[in-house]
């Protein structure tokens, strides 16, 4: 794509499959690499991968030649056979339907990678439940409260 020009800075939030804590410590910056790895051969700059043991936030600058759904939608298929086979959890692993995602200016870019390296410390005082609430909020996205955080999918 010659003469194709973009700045698209992407701030992609899901979690795991019932907000269960399978994420270990042990093996997390594992999977973060992982995950960089599969966005960068994809053309994509990955800026921060964080979490916790319940779900994943990644910042990107997204390439034009690829939509966000499809990545996103690679990312988890990719990681979760990742997981699998790696046999870091004992039961079987996957993530939750859907995903969140925010862009965010230029301007902005210091201070979302802050906030994504210190979820630990964040998530030491909220919930996901809360903090992704508060996402949708700030950004002023609709949504339906009861298709949010759907025990059964």
């Amino acid at each position: 794509m010659a003469n194709t020009y973009n700045q698209i800075y992407i701030h992609i939030v899901f979690a795991v499959k019932y907000r269960d804590a399978a994420i270990a410590k042990s093996w997390r910056q594992e999977l973060y690499q992982y995950i960089i790895g599969l966005i960068e051969r994809r053309g994509h700059k990955v800026y921060a991968v964080g979490g916790v043991s319940d779900h994943i936030h990644i910042l990107v600058s997204l390439s034009p030649k690829q939509a966000i759904s499809e990545l996103v939608q690679e990312v988890k298929r990719a990681s979760s056979l990742w997981i699998k086979e790696k046999r870091f959890v004992r039961c079987r692993f996957a993530w939750q339907e859907g995903f969140g995602v925010f862009s965010y200016g230029k301007s902005q870019i210091d201070n979302v990678v802050k906030y994504i390296q210190n979820q630990e410390i964040h998530h030491a005082k909220r919930t996901f439940r809360d903090e992704y609430v508060s996402l949708i909020k700030l950004f002023g996205v609709e949504y339906d409260a009861k298709y949010l955080f759907r025990e059964m999918e």
